[in-house]
């Protein structure tokens, strides 16, 4: 079978000149321009952006309305919240030290005879008070010598009193002319050594009679016994250098601390005053007070290593909170803030407007009100406008709150919305 071939076109035939209406088909299909390509992805691109915008819109009134929804539920749901009254006081003003409680008296017990122990009347720990006989050293030699000592003075005086008589008699002979004037002041000088015999026996009493009250160890002053260092039967020395016990006086007790130069200005005018100066002593953390006394005086030089002066205050101590060698950290206080206003540190909230508090109103609604804070003392803050004495603000449940939103109050007390004293507050 013959094949059949494709005509070719002559390279002089021109396809121009073919019917009109057809197309050659051997000419390529023409391409599209690229203003067309860059229309239709402007076309595409602004559709994509306009359906992303409508979404965006869509969730924002949404978010809106849901916000709006919350504040409408938040303005008919009554939120449980806690508050506090605001409260009008007289502040303190205080000055910030480190101290040390140290006894008032400290007095190591030690013998000053030596001798054998014989009784330990004293438990330790136990509270002991002026004059208790704490200790008995044996008295056996010392009563004898004292025994001694008087009887040398009896025979001394019988001797005295012999001469005595003697010498009045040597007396009427030289008046008599019989004895001379040389043998008179010999007589009268031997009346006088029996004298000084007499004497050294006296004084020689007096001595036995102090080392036998040596063995009986007395407490000089009241306070407590620490651990006891001699038992009975050990042998005392008068020499020694160790104590048999030590006594400290727990009531009243001082408190050493120290501040710094700068702030002597502030302290002695006041300190010279009658009233003196009250001073609280707190623990390590500063939070739980211990005790309160009165400052007693102030070193008379200062540290130059440290830049600080010395103070001391007394402290009664009658629950004995404060125990010698113990770390305090002590509020020296100088002035009064009268009639402050003072809320509880936990009504306090922060905002990028400032400082704000909840306040309950009249019909139990929350407001918002913005606060100064002048000072700020553990739990308690004083502040010096936003609210008055009287107010109730809000202490718990000031999370869930709005402005405007209902409230179930419950009222905390001053010792619950206070929980620490207040005690005033550092310059």
């Amino acid at each position: 079978m013959p094949s059949i071939e494709t005509p070719t076109p002559r390279a002089h035939e021109n396809p121009s000149d073919s019917t009109v209406g057809s197309r050659n088909p051997w000419e390529s299909e023409p391409k599209p321009h690229g203003w067309v390509r860059a229309l239709v992805f402007f076309l595409i691109a602004a559709a994509v952006a306009g359906a992303i915008w409508r979404i965006a819109t869509a969730r924002s009134e949404k978010e809106k309305q849901a916000a709006a929804m919350a504040t409408r539920m938040a303005a008919y749901m009554k939120v449980p919240v806690q508050a506090a009254a605001v409260v009008s006081r007289d502040v303190p003003v205080y000055l910030n030290g480190l101290g040390t409680v140290t006894a008032y008296y400290t007095d190591t017990i030690s013998s000053r005879v030596t001798g054998q122990i014989l009784q330990v009347n004293f438990r330790e720990g136990q509270e002991v008070h002026k004059g208790d006989l704490l200790i008995v050293i044996d008295p056996a030699p010392y009563k004898a010598a004292l025994d001694q000592a008087k009887g040398q003075l009896v025979r001394d005086q019988a001797l005295l009193d012999d001469y005595k008589v003697e010498l009045t008699r040597y007396q009427s002979l030289y008046q008599e002319g019989v004895y001379s004037k040389e043998q008179l002041d010999a007589e009268q000088a031997l009346y006088g050594q029996y004298v000084g015999t007499v004497e050294t026996d006296k004084a020689a009493i007096a001595t036995a009679q102090v080392n036998l009250d040596y063995c009986y160890i007395r407490s000089p002053i009241d306070g407590r016994v620490g651990l006891r260092l001699v038992d009975p039967g050990n042998i005392v020395q008068s020499t020694a250098t160790t104590g048999m016990l030590i006594i400290t006086q727990m009531r009243p007790i001082a408190v050493d601390f120290t501040l710094p130069e700068d702030d002597l200005p502030k302290v002695l005018p006041r300190m010279r005053s009658r009233e003196g100066l009250m001073v609280d002593a707190y623990d390590r953390s500063s939070q739980q007070h211990l005790a309160t006394g009165k400052l007693l005086t102030v070193d008379n030089e200062i540290d130059p290593t440290t830049g600080t002066a010395k103070f001391k205050a007394i402290f009664p101590n009658e629950n004995e909170s404060l125990f010698p060698d113990q770390f305090v950290n002590v509020r020296l206080v100088i002035n009064q803030l009268p009639h402050a206003t003072v809320i509880p540190a936990a009504a306090l909230q922060h905002g990028p407007d400032g400082d704000f508090v909840f306040t309950v109103q009249p019909d139990n609604t929350a407001k918002m009100q913005t606060v100064h804070v002048a000072l700020t003392e553990g739990s308690m803050l004083v502040v010096d406008k936003g609210v008055a004495p009287g107010d109730k603000v809000v202490i718990d449940g000031a999370e869930k709150l709005r402005n405007g939103s209902k409230v179930v109050v419950s009222i905390a007390s001053d010792a619950d919305a206070y929980k620490m004293k207040a005690q005033g507050t550092t310059l």
